[in-house]
């Protein structure tokens, strides 16, 4: 797809909209390069596994770039992970499938260390090609299911369109380091779920996601943990 397409279809999730965003965000000549090559190879190891179900190169664009891309610049609206305190410079995918929204999200914050989880094999061979095709380092891709990663635990834990959502939540809460965020791309509808399940996160309110009537983007802080009174001498 012609980068100018791509351009035009991403702007209404790069446009300030009164959502506390900091800006209108641009997207780079080379960052244009990297989704059209991106698109590419989507399409064509789509043929053969079923990464995504959406097959128009248009609908792609702004159902899975715009949504991820979304996601980035409310996450990180400087393009830059913090490198002091309280640090974002490491991301937790959970369910990556395809890549979204992890992949975008290293595109757009390119000094961020990222994992991805992917418990479908096939599915994590095509996260690390498309690592390499893009020349994107500091990847991890974990092929596996999100409670069998022992690793280390990360600043930002990202989840989009995850089955099982009520049992996968409070996992990928659990990957959350101490005061860090979650962010959850979900309908309207299982926001209340998310507040149940996350007792120990205190939630912003959600933000709704450009030509949608329906799904948001809700990100969470984890409080941090009372201190523990001391011990009493003997």
């Amino acid at each position: 797809m012609h980068a100018d397409r791509i351009a035009e279809l991403l702007e209404p999730f790069l446009r300030r909209t009164g959502d506390g965003s900091t800006g209108d965000q641009r997207l780079t000549t080379n960052d244009l390069t990297n989704i059209s090559t991106y698109i590419d190879l989507l399409l064509r190891w789509n043929a053969r596994i079923n990464l995504t179900a959406i097959r128009n190169e248009e609908e792609i664009v702004t159902r899975h770039f715009g949504e991820s891309l979304f996601t980035a610049r409310h996450l990180f609206p400087a393009r830059q992970c913090k490198r002091e305190p309280p640090r974002s410079c490491s991301l937790i995918d959970i369910g990556s499938g395809a890549g979204f929204p992890g992949l975008p999200i290293k595109l757009w914050t390119s000094d961020l260390d990222l994992t991805l989880i992917e418990s479908h094999q096939k599915k994590a061979t095509f996260l690390r090609e498309a690592a390499r095709q893009l020349t994107l380092t500091d990847i991890n891709v974990f092929s596996g299911r999100a409670e069998n990663y022992f690793g280390p635990v990360a600043e930002v834990v990202t989840l989009r369109a995850v089955e099982r959502f009520d049992t996968t939540l409070p996992i990928a809460a659990r990957l959350v380091a101490p005061s860090g965020r979650i962010a959850l791309l979900i309908g309207k509808s299982q926001l209340a779920s998310a507040h149940t399940l996350t007792p120990q996160y205190s939630w912003a309110p959600p933000i709704a996601i450009p030509l949608s009537s329906s799904r948001v983007l809700a990100v969470g802080i984890l409080n941090p943990q009372p201190a523990r009174p001391p011990e009493p001498r003997k």
